[in-house]
């Protein structure tokens, strides 16, 4: 059924599919889950993805024509092959062409984090702050900083395939080991595992870090200081983006995300920064909460 979409929302350990009716008006059809069991092998994430499309087949009484796919990395422009995943055995593989042979159908795929920018912007959280805004900006902060770009509606690859990769940025060389081989990236500092790292240090406690955010606001000293830390490098890495690509909205997605002092404090200290006399550009929290990766898949 052609005006129905179908996504996959490809992650580490959950699979996640969505069929969704865009048009009279926003629908979610079906959406099932499935664990990913990454450790037993490529071809059986493959064979997952398979028989998730095969439940919601037979839930949905329909088989899809194409399929979107989100994943945890992004496919080489050039070679095709997957780079850039947390999931190490999906790099170095021909994921699209592999999928397109064994379903059958034509398979397009992008980064998660471009998924969740893209839904938010078409059918999320952005329309309800402005119309057909040029460039949005959507952040997932949490075990790592992913992001993407959405110009005029449509997700921005480049050359590379990695257009939005803020996460990578060398912030601080002063900053831990990434695991992508650099020193001082943005996801050292922001990033949720960076937030209870530092705090661990400072204080000798461990601690999740939604538990450290609420130690600040009862005044913890260690907590107070993680957050100052936080709110500092939020500020200038934010700061680069807005003066590189200037994005009308700044949609931020993620555990990280969902702190409020990010649209205050957080907001204060971008202004720092800018080259610009004040900061015009909206900070929002997402609509479509866990549902925007799946549902941007489907959009592809």
């Amino acid at each position: 059924m052609s005006e129905l979409l179908w996504g996959i929302d490809l992650g580490g350990t959950k699979i996640e599919g969505v069929v969704i009716q865009k048009n009279p008006e926003f629908k979610i059809i079906d959406r099932q889950r499935l664990p990913t069991e990454a450790s037993n092998g490529y071809d059986h994430i493959l064979s997952q993805i398979q028989k998730l499309i095969d439940q919601i087949s037979k839930t949905t009484g329909y088989r899809p024509d194409k399929l979107g796919i989100g994943t945890p990395g992004i496919v080489d422009q050039e070679t095709h092959l997957i780079k850039n995943s947390n999931t190490l055995g999906l790099i170095g593989r021909p994921m699209k062409t592999d999928l397109e042979s064994l379903l059958g159908i034509e398979v397009n795929m992008a980064n998660d984090a471009n998924c969740f920018a893209v839904a938010e912007t078409l059918l999320g959280a952005v329309p309800e702050v402005t119309t057909n805004p040029e460039v949005v900006f959507g952040v997932i902060m949490g075990t790592g900083v992913g992001s993407g770009i959405v110009v005029n509606g449509k997700v921005i690859n480049g050359k590379h395939g990695i257009a939005g990769e803020w996460g990578h940025n060398v912030l601080d060389e002063t900053g831990d080991d990434c695991y992508c081989g650099k020193k001082g990236c943005v996801e050292m500092f922001i990033s949720g595992p960076a937030i209870e790292k530092y705090y661990h240090k400072i204080s000798g406690s461990k601690a999740i870090a939604s538990d450290i955010y609420q130690y600040h606001l009862d005044g913890n000293s260690a907590a107070n200081k993680t957050m100052n830390r936080f709110v500092h490098y939020f500020g200038k890495a934010v700061a680069n983006v807005i003066n590189i690509i200037d994005p009308e909205v700044i949609v931020f997605g993620g555990g990280i995300g969902k702190l409020d002092l990010i649209y205050t404090q957080g907001r204060e200290e971008v202004k720092k920064y800018i080259f610009n006399y004040n900061l015009k550009t909206n900070f929002i929290k997402p609509k479509l909460g866990d549902s925007a990766g799946v549902i941007g898949a489907a959009l592809l």
